[in-house]
């Protein structure tokens, strides 16, 4: 299937490793020229490194996304030493370990920033000139959790909060060619992440999720979801404004 990602130029936050490395390196195989961004240096230099680096046209930036004003920056020197970006993908995001249902609200602040804020104040850099040019993909990493909020409550909030505004701002700006959309996965198991850790640490609990909340009986894969999304940001994907989608083995 011919997806029309050739030569577009691609930008993929939380990028260094899991599911965003897994997103960046669909890209670059199916010909994309990609900017990744995390905080990590060595772990960014390895998957530049992994997609062909800098002489195949790839770019990659060191940035803490969290940090007051640093969306806009970030921007501004994508846009300077690698072009404007035809697609976006959104993977930042996570717990921050913050669970308290009772917690300060700061720290609400935070999850929503890190979940939600920081993607808006990107996407509103980005979306116009798509609009402009009259061609856009903007696809955000939701979970599943935004509809089954059983452990963190911030973070689920956050998650939800995220759908609604995929949801607003894809149909806003669909009739001008731009495809805003949200993949919800569920469980991942990749090396350093959450789900790795707990079957490590934690196998009897592990494997509790799966039998009892997996319909698929086992964890999902970062290349399962990042191929899905690497449909979301193609020529293919233009009747999905706004849409908002479950990833999830089965999850309930």
């Amino acid at each position: 299937m011919e997806l029309g990602v050739e030569g577009k130029h691609a930008l993929v936050t939380g990028a260094s490793r899991g599911l965003g490395r897994s997103i960046a390196l669909a890209l670059a195989r199916e010909g994309a020229k990609v900017a990744v961004v995390s905080r990590t240096k060595s772990a960014l230099e390895t998957v530049l490194s992994e997609m062909g680096g800098v002489s195949a046209g790839h770019y990659g930036l060191v940035a803490d996304l969290m940090t007051e004003h640093e969306p806009s920056r970030v921007l501004e020197n994508i846009g300077a030493r690698f072009g404007a970006p035809d697609i976006v993908v959104h993977n930042l995001g996570g717990t921050l370990g913050i669970q308290d249902l009772f917690g300060p609200l700061e720290d609400w602040w935070t999850v929503l920033r890190f979940n939600l804020g920081v993607a808006i104040e990107m996407n509103r850099r980005i979306v116009p000139e798509m609009q402009k040019r009259g061609w856009g993909r903007v696809v955000h990493v939701s979970s599943i959790a935004a509809k089954r909020s059983r452990d963190s409550v911030p973070y689920s909030t956050a998650k939800s909060a995220l759908n609604a505004y995929v949801r607003g701002l894809g149909c806003s700006v669909a009739q001008d060619g731009v495809v805003v959309t949200a993949v919800m996965p569920g469980a991942l198991a990749s090396s350093g992440g959450h789900w790795d850790m707990v079957s490590r640490q934690n196998p009897e609990y592990a494997s509790k999720y799966l039998a009892e909340r997996m319909a698929i009986r086992r964890f999902g894969a970062p290349e399962e979801i990042s191929d899905f999304i690497l449909f979301l940001c193609s020529e293919r994907a233009s009747f999905f404004a706004g849409a908002v989608l479950p990833v999830d083995g089965g999850t309930w």
